[in-house]
């Protein structure tokens, strides 16, 4: 089940949600009579493709959700743990460790050691299951903090 809602929630995505718009129009204009309708999908399709990979348009979408949560500055309590969620990985020993991880990985575990730095007694957690490869995201990303800037830290996940 727990796949099944993986790749659903990945379809529903803007990118694969458009490509299946725009195969939808190309079904359309190839099966049927309806050829102007399925012309329009398809326009629809690569407009819309092309505006969310554009950076001042797509900035401009993720900017109020992003707003929500305000960056962590330090406090003068004191922090235990620092956790990182996981995010995906690609399990792959001809490129280096950083490139292993996804973008949004790499920028949450930077994020992670950044607090982490600001308070030296806490311990950093690694969240993330495999996803069906050999290697969990937890110790993919372990493995680049260590590379990073930890080596001589022992992490726990």
């Amino acid at each position: 089940m727990f796949e099944l809602k993986k790749i659903v929630s990945s379809l529903l995505m803007p990118l694969p949600a458009l490509l299946i718009i725009g195969f939808t129009g190309l079904m359309l204009i190839m099966f049927t009579r309806k050829q102007k309708t399925g012309c329009f999908v398809v326009l629809f399709s690569f407009i819309g493709i092309f505006l969310i990979a554009f950076q001042p348009v797509s900035s401009r979408l993720l900017m109020p959700i992003e707003r929500q949560h305000s960056a962590f500055f330090a406090v003068n309590e004191s922090i235990d743990y620092v956790m990182v969620l996981g995010s995906g990985h690609v399990v792959d020993d001809k490129i280096p460790p950083t490139s292993e991880l996804s973008r949004t990985g790499l920028m949450r575990l930077a994020e992670g050691i950044r607090i982490l730095r600001m308070y030296p007694g806490a311990k950093l957690i690694l969240s993330g299951y495999s996803g069906g490869s050999e290697v969990s995201n937890a110790r993919m990303m372990a493995k680049v903090a260590w590379h990073l800037a930890y080596q001589n830290l022992i992490l726990f996940f």
